[in-house]
């Protein structure tokens, strides 16, 4: 019972913080809607110059402005503005939870979120689905957002080539299915020379599905030939 209780305890301390924070962003909603395109923007070099300076992505300053300059900018360039829930669900992601929203409260608004504000680092982040269909819907959808605040984007698909596959890897928000960061890192695993690879060092992921894909899809195993191997005799 103890430890039912310290466990209750520390989800109600992390929800109590989550609703601290999301009050802070809604209350930006008018600055920020007063400010100009360039003005808004701007907020994302104003944010990895804050970063470089010596704040961390953890400072609620950055997370209070980073979650604020999305949540405008996907009203402007999509016409949707993330509700209070959202803001919690996204919140719930940056830390590391698994955030449940029901059907219809926007999960693939949510992500950009922590998407956006972990992607000021430069050290990139993946969304990842469980096909490629809601791979490539989700990256077009939310790709005037991210492009508007000056972030790149690109999708991996399983019939690019290495250079194609490289220049996605290097995008701030990159969207793959799972199954295919899977093999890519196989394939990056086989490579005679480092400079093949197509990853980089994985910073920052956001998995839609969770269960699908840690679950379900995780009982598949990926298997990669490694082709023919010449031996001395």
């Amino acid at each position: 019972m103890g430890l039912l209780k310290s466990l209750i305890d520390t989800e109600y301390k992390e929800l109590k913080k989550f609703r601290r924070i999301a009050d802070k962003i809604i209350a930006l909603d008018d600055e920020y809607t007063k400010m100009s395109d360039e003005e808004l923007a701007g907020n994302t070099t104003k944010l990895k110059e804050m970063l470089n300076s010596g704040h961390t992505i953890n400072d609620e300053e950055i997370i209070v402005c980073a979650f604020a300059t999305a949540r405008e900018a996907a009203s402007r360039k999509i016409g949707e503005k993330p509700y209070y829930v959202q803001l919690l669900g996204g919140l719930a992601l940056h830390y590391g939870n698994i955030a449940e929203l029901k059907t219809g409260e926007g999960k693939t608004l949510t992500t950009i979120l922590p998407a956006y504000l972990n992607a000021l680092t430069g050290k990139g982040v993946h969304v990842v689905t469980v096909n490629e269909y809601l791979t490539s819907r989700n990256a077009e959808w939310m790709r005037p957002i991210y492009e508007f605040l000056g972030l790149t984007v690109g999708v991996n698909f399983h019939d690019m080539d290495p250079e194609a596959k490289r220049e996605v890897y290097n995008c701030d928000i990159t969207y793959s299915t799972n199954n295919e960061i899977g093999f890519d890192y196989l394939r990056d695993n086989m490579v005679v020379k480092a400079e093949e690879r197509v990853q980089r060092k994985l910073n920052f992921v956001i998995l839609d599905e969770v269960d699908s894909i840690l679950i379900d899809e995780a009982r598949t195993p990926l298997i990669i030939s490694g082709g023919k191997v010449n031996s001395a005799n």
